[in-house]
């Protein structure tokens, strides 16, 4: 175990993983909506009372809020939070009413929305990508090279040598697509297929369960088949290539999320491992002092998580917008600002909700109820 790293370290990594990609993520919004002839208001990086900004020569204001947490743009013409006409906007001029958001068709309100979770994508795909050229990509065989003792693969009855065909539900390619799975389903039962000679074969396995601990202290529990691989093969990867596994690569982490969240919507995973903006500034200070290459992967997984969690079906989310613009789309008018009201006052209800549960979830495990528990104790 390192030392872990000091409070300024941490919040030092956690303003440079966050800062960047917020700006990112509402630059898609602002680039789209000029793009679109809307008018921006205001271009926030933060929440909160601005303690800085200036005003540009269209109009916009551009500034840092003193809660470093997110950000926004503020179209204008967006005078209710549902984005919907209102008596005041019919009441602007015609020239400024068509410069507004509300004015534009909705496929163009769409991929305004659309664009601040699609730049975080490919803010992820380049970060991948310059890796994938920088030191190739790992493709190692699927093939048992050794077989742990008392193993869940000993159980199953794999044996060197064997290839591993399919795990569960999922088709096994590389190596590290099995890696994959069973770091996300421990102890679950499921079936493993495998070729050994020319017999392919189906077994029961149960993925084995384990507990470690990284050099920080943090304690993770993921699933083992106990099997370690043979020589580890990595393919060079062109230029032209590297777009291509960083779009592969990126899908696989996002069918991870959806996964994971199956699993603590199903039971199957506790909440207690969902995390928040605490576990992030947490795990950005460890990761920056593993070096550059750590810590700038560690913000291709959060631009990802941004980018996902932003299109999920949640009002007061791009996805919620999204959500109603395709409803609109099949209506040919949109749903009642009443029902939106309704819908958004929900949607913020259950993301208060989320990081309530989630700072709780951080606390515990910065060790603070355990610390509570013994003083009361």
């Amino acid at each position: 175990m390192i030392e872990t790293p000091g409070l300024p370290l941490t919040l030092l990594a956690f303003v440079l993983v966050i800062g960047p990609l917020v700006f990112v993520h509402e630059m898609g919004h602002y680039l789209a909506a000029r793009w679109f002839g809307v008018k921006s208001d205001a271009f926030s990086i933060g929440f909160g009372r601005e303690i800085a900004g200036w005003t540009d020569k269209r109009g916009t204001r551009w500034k840092i809020g003193w809660l470093p947490l997110g950000g926004y743009v503020r179209f204008a013409g967006d005078m209710n939070a549902v984005s919907q006409p209102s008596a005041e906007w019919l009441a602007l001029p015609a020239e400024e009413r068509n410069r507004t958001f509300q004015a534009k068709p909705v496929w163009q309100r769409a991929i305004i929305v659309a664009a601040g979770p699609v730049v975080n994508f490919i803010v992820a795909i380049v970060i991948l990508g310059g890796f994938a050229v920088a030191f190739g990509d790992t493709r190692t065989p699927p093939v048992v090279g050794t077989v742990v003792e008392g193993s869940a693969a000993e159980r199953a009855g794999l044996q060197a040598g064997d290839r591993i065909m399919r795990l569960g539900d999922r088709d096994i390619a590389i190596f590290e697509d099995m890696l994959s799975y069973t770091r996300i389903h421990p102890g679950e039962a499921t079936q493993v297929t495998f070729q050994r000679g020319a017999e392919r074969l189906t077994r029961p396995v149960t993925i084995g369960v384990q507990q470690q601990t990284d050099r920080f202290g943090n304690s993770y529990r993921i699933g083992m088949l106990g099997i370690a691989r043979g020589a580890r093969v990595t393919v060079p990867v062109s230029i032209a290539e590297a777009p291509g596994v960083a779009i592969q690569r990126t899908g696989e982490i996002v069918s991870m999320m959806v996964e994971t969240i199956g699993q603590i919507i199903t039971g199957r995973r506790s909440v207690k491992e969902l995390g928040g903006p605490l576990s992030i500034a947490k795990v950005s200070g460890e990761q920056i002092t593993l070096g550059p290459e750590a810590f700038v992967f560690l913000i291709a997984l959060v631009s990802i998580n941004l980018g996902f969690i932003n299109l999920l079906p949640v009002p007061m989310l791009d996805g919620g917008h999204l959500l109603f613009y395709a409803i609109e789309a099949l209506r040919r008018r949109p749903v009642g600002p009443q029902a939106q009201e309704w819908a958004f006052r929900g949607g913020l209800a259950a993301i208060l909700g989320l990081m309530l549960l989630v700072t709780f979830n951080d606390l515990g495990n910065f060790g603070l109820w355990r610390s509570l528990a013994r003083l009361i104790g």
